[in-house]
């Protein structure tokens, strides 16, 4: 005889980048990191983040306008973000599809190996290695070289310690900026 069951009561799990398993019910909208059982504090990313978690709402505009994306989503947006650091950093990103699982909230989760402040670094540091590449192919090497001149003088730590502070990443209550 069938057992009689609640939707969204067979979630599961999914194993975190240091082993650990998780239920995906743990995580919810407004959490930025996950306090482990292994001791580490792993940074997690929803789909229903904002790419402004990282960008200024100006930046995050001309990325969705310059950046054609070829899959489901709109415009170029938070999962285009993680989905370059899953292939950079491979072995450090475990990501759970909840897109048949109403219970939890988001459609897409990431949690990463780093902390969230880590994450954050990464992510600007590799938006400035698609820009860069871009840039090399846009064919006008004077603007090449001034776009690197500027980029070995950005400071990715000093602005990602602005931007967290600007932001208020200390609280759920952040504000785009």
């Amino acid at each position: 005889m069938a057992t009689p069951r609640v939707p969204g009561d067979d979630v599961g799990s999914f194993e975190l980048p240091c082993g650990t398993e998780i239920d995906p019910r743990d995580i919810d909208l407004g959490m930025r990191e996950y306090s482990c059982s292994c001791g580490e504090t792993h940074a997690v990313v929803t789909d229903a983040h904002p790419p402004s978690r990282f960008f200024p709402e100006s930046f995050v505009t001309v990325l969705e306008e310059t950046i054609e994306t070829e899959d489901e989503f709109d415009s170029f947006g938070t999962p285009h973000l993680l989905g370059v650091t899953m292939e950079e950093f491979p072995e450090q990103v475990a990501s759970y599809d909840a897109a048949d699982d109403g219970s939890v909230g988001y459609t897409l989760v990431w949690v990463t190996g780093f902390d969230s402040r880590r994450l954050h670094e990464i992510v600007v540091e590799l938006v400035i290695e698609l820009m860069e590449h871009a840039m090399s192919h846009a064919g006008d090497d004077q603007a090449v070289s001034q776009f690197e001149r500027q980029m070995l003088e950005f400071d990715v730590e000093a602005f990602v310690e602005e931007y967290r502070q600007a932001r208020e990443f200390e609280t759920e209550h952040d504000q785009a900026l």
